[in-house]
């Protein structure tokens, strides 16, 4: 049996799609019924829906200890996708408690019930810092904490933290550090906001660079690293390193949206991350632009992906394809 945790997310759905081709034990842990609808949808959209009944779904919360008893039942394998995504510096304690807390809480049902191995998918933002004399960010790039991180990025490396102690532990390990992942089906919240935005039309872009990726390489590469005997590494899962500038065209382009005119440089950035401070800390509402986005939206800090392309011969996506991919899905 194969549990997978975030079964309702933009990974762990399209992991449940890949695994529904190949595997017929499949469990996922679910919140509220209303998030399952949002994977069925997926299936539907790849036209695979005859495959969703494959999955045993099982009311759990990955911060609830008790509910999880049930989950782990059988499992031999687990692919935790479950955390939380968020750069509100207000959410910093559901950031800590779900992302490290409740991976704590998957390392030790993992030891407790002898799972042959876990698959955690981490984030490009758990990777360590560029030093004076680095070009590229790599898998050992080390983490200086003197840099400013976001609260998310701390909690995923404390969440990475967590896996290495199970490792150490005697639990078989394998981590991801994907990159922005890009996948159709979840239009209304983390990449796939990037989308609707802009077939609305934005008018401002950045020259800062991030790293890029199609949902179904970073399964199709879980996958492939759970069967094989790699234990104790984890793997950067990017396809391309892209400007906003760029990617923000592309998009606009595929949709026959208005392309972005304005450029918004580091000092208008600044100004408007602290203008937000103010407006929330007055009305009470919701950060849009934190410092650390502020200052991610300037970055131009490469990501490599040597490792996995080197020990493996992986052939990813490209970005354009997949952006093409995940529009022709959203019509």
């Amino acid at each position: 049996m194969i549990l997978v945790t975030g079964g309702t997310g933009l990974v762990g759905a399209h992991l449940l799609l890949h695994l529904a081709e190949n595997e017929d034990a499949l469990r996922a842990i679910y919140r509220q019924s209303s998030s399952i609808e949002k994977t069925k949808n997926l299936f539907l959209l790849y036209q695979k829906e005859s495959l969703f009944s494959k999955i045993e779904w099982v009311l759990a919360d990955i911060i609830d200890v008790p509910s999880l008893e049930t989950a782990f039942k059988n499992v031999s394998y687990v692919y935790h996708c479950a955390a939380l995504i968020s750069y509100n510096p207000d959410d910093e304690n559901e950031l800590r408690k779900t992302n490290i807390e409740g991976t704590a809480n998957i390392v030790n049902f993992c030891l407790a019930y002898n799972i042959k191995k876990l698959c955690h998918v981490s984030s490009i933002a758990a990777l360590g810092d560029l030093a004076a004399h680095e070009s590229e960010i790599t898998e050992e790039t080390e983490w200086n904490p003197e840099v400013l991180h976001s609260d998310y990025a701390i909690s995923k490396y404390g969440a990475e933290m967590e896996i290495w102690r199970g490792k150490q532990e005697g639990l078989d390990v394998v981590i991801v550090n994907p990159g922005i992942i890009l996948g159709p089906g979840f239009w209304k919240q983390g990449s796939g906001v990037f989308f609707t935005e802009i077939k609305k039309g934005v008018p401002f872009y950045t020259k800062g660079i991030s790293a890029y990726v199609g949902a179904m390489d970073v399964v199709k590469i879980m996958v492939f690293l759970m069967h094989s005997s790699i234990n104790g590494e984890r793997y950067t899962i990017i396809s391309e390193n892209v400007s906003y500038e760029k990617i923000i065209a592309q998009i606009a382009e595929k949709f026959s949206a208005k392309k972005p005119t304005l450029e918004a440089k580091a000092w208008l950035l600044g100004l408007a991350w602290r203008i937000d401070w103010l407006l929330s800390t007055l009305f009470r509402t919701k950060r849009k632009l934190s410092k650390y986005s502020a200052q991610a939206l300037c970055s131009t800090s490469l990501i490599s992906n040597n490792k996995i392309k080197g020990a493996f011969h992986y052939k990813f996506q490209s970005i354009d394809d997949v952006i093409t991919d995940c529009i022709k899905l959203q019509h």
